[in-house]
């Protein structure tokens, strides 16, 4: 699918911090307690031997996570994964923790991010940049030809990534045709991995993404596809969440991030609405396998996956063990197709800080610290609020855009793809999800909408007071 820009007129972003309360500033304290802690030195094995990348966003400098991928003799592969070690810098009880409890994750606004550590950290002695040591917790992941895991190694090590890689650039060395290793082989496991997540019943739902970029003076408004070398990478982090999982629920102790699988009646609808919408689903397939043949550029394609992410309702925190309670009774993630916890990114979100250091205390054998035993009943409640308010803030932004990119232009016609629709009920009229093609804007449409079909939509309303932008069928 095509990138589609669309300029706007400066916007004022700032309403949206006043409005949700976001942080500002760290406070004194917490810069001080970081730069100090940005001094020292941790320890760990030496494994600067190990050719890390890292593959980020162009322009990150929040760097989580590097990689190392390699064939293993006699078959199979290994993944190494470090993770940017933040426990050895927050010290329990002292500034930066108390503030990352307030923040919970980074926030991301057009005008700038929001983050949960102070920058002297998270975009340095703690960011996994190129060519200098950083301290990492590094997993060992071995796997069988079929992707399999067969074995798991977890420790805290010194690590030296050779390059900072983007999406864009690995994905343009993809396409060429002749790749180096490392990134031939992201592709070839990411793959690999994909297959077995749709095998099990994994749900990914590569759905275009809406962002609101700088441009001069200006925005634009952007509906930007993932990358399929975006989906490789993300297989290695979810491959390493479920390696995080397995680990708590063996020791008893933990917290994972869980989803309810698709309920037999949601299924039944999403079939009968590739039925109506021209989906092939072959007898037998599952629903990952059906949703990861869709094409998202497509009107039909992308009113089915609208479809299909009514599935993946009731996503959860749920912590286990000491005064945070028994393992829950579905420990599955629906969306995932196994137990899964979230690991992979403790410069952006608190829980992963926890969840890294029980995984670690686990694998070696030894008590998980109080700190750790004492954050864990409390990080569900903390982590749901904080993705609600991330998810308003995202939202809110670009309803903004829309708003103010479209408020010249009501009673215009515009070319729309239907994503979903509602019948009439009691006071509310008859309409749905529209997704225009030029401006990339998604929003509501009154009428009989035909869904999965083209359709000319009215402009009857777009109040940048309001944030709200409400077409009707032409």
């Amino acid at each position: 699918m095509p990138i589609k820009r669309v300029w706007a007129p400066q916007i004022d972003f700032s309403v949206l911090r006043r409005e949700l309360g976001l942080p500002g500033e760290f406070p004194a304290a917490v810069i001080a307690e970081a730069e100090r802690a940005a001094a020292e030195t941790p320890g760990g094995v030496d494994r600067t031997d190990v050719p890390f990348v890292t593959i980020d966003p162009a322009g990150s400098q929040d760097l989580d996570q590097a990689m190392h991928l390699s064939r293993r003799d006699g078959g199979g592969y290994r993944v190494r994964y470090a993770i940017a070690d933040v426990a050895s810098f927050v010290r329990p009880g002292g500034a930066i923790e108390a503030e990352s409890w307030v923040r919970g994750q980074t926030m991301y606004l057009p005008d700038g991010r929001i983050p949960l550590h102070p920058p002297v950290l998270s975009e340095g002695a703690v960011s996994l940049f190129a060519d200098v040591d950083r301290a990492a917790v590094v997993w060992t992941i071995d796997l069988d030809a079929d992707g399999a895991t067969t074995a798991t190694h977890l420790e805290r090590a010194r690590v030296r990534s050779r390059a900072k890689l983007d999406y864009p650039g690995v994905q343009r060395e993809l396409d060429g045709g002749n790749p180096s290793e490392p990134v031939a082989l992201l592709a070839e496991i990411g793959t690999l991995l994909a297959r077995r997540a749709a095998d099990r019943g994994a749900v990914n739902l590569p759905l275009p993404a809406q962002e609101v970029e700088r441009d001069g003076g200006g925005w634009r408004l952007v509906l930007r596809a993932p990358l399929p070398v975006e989906e490789h990478n993300a297989q290695i982090s979810l491959l390493t969440g479920m390696a995080a999982a397995r680990i708590m629920l063996d020791g008893g102790v933990g917290m994972l991030r869980t989803m309810p699988g698709p309920k037999p009646e949601a299924v039944d609808g999403l079939r009968a609405a590739a039925a109506s919408l021209g989906v092939d689903w072959p007898a037998g397939a599952s629903v990952g396998a059906v949703v990861s043949s869709v094409d998202p550029g497509s009107p039909r394609g992308a009113a089915f996956l609208d479809q299909a992410a009514e599935l993946l309702r009731g996503a959860a925190y749920s912590a286990f063990g000491g005064t945070a309670g028994p393992v829950p009774e579905d420990a599955g993630h629906g969306g995932v197709g196994a137990p899964y916890a979230h690991v992979t990114a403790p410069l952006r979100r608190l829980a992963d800080r926890y969840v890294t250091e029980t995984c670690l205390a686990l694998y070696e054998n030894r008590p998980v610290p109080p700190w750790v035993l004492d954050a864990l009943p409390r990080l569900p409640k903390q982590m749901s609020a904080t993705d609600r308010l991330a998810s308003a803030a995202d939202r809110g932004a670009i309803d903004l855009a829309e708003a103010v990119l479209l408020q010249g232009r009501v009673g215009e016609c515009f070319d729309a793809a239907v994503l979903d629709r509602e019948e009439a009920s009691g006071k509310r009229p008859a309409g749905g999800m529209v997704a225009l093609d030029d401006p990339a804007v998604r929003a509501r449409c009154l009428g009989d909408l035909p869904l999965g079909e083209r359709i000319q939509a009215r402009l009857r309303a777009a109040d940048p007071a309001t944030r709200t932008v409400r077409f009707e069928r032409a």
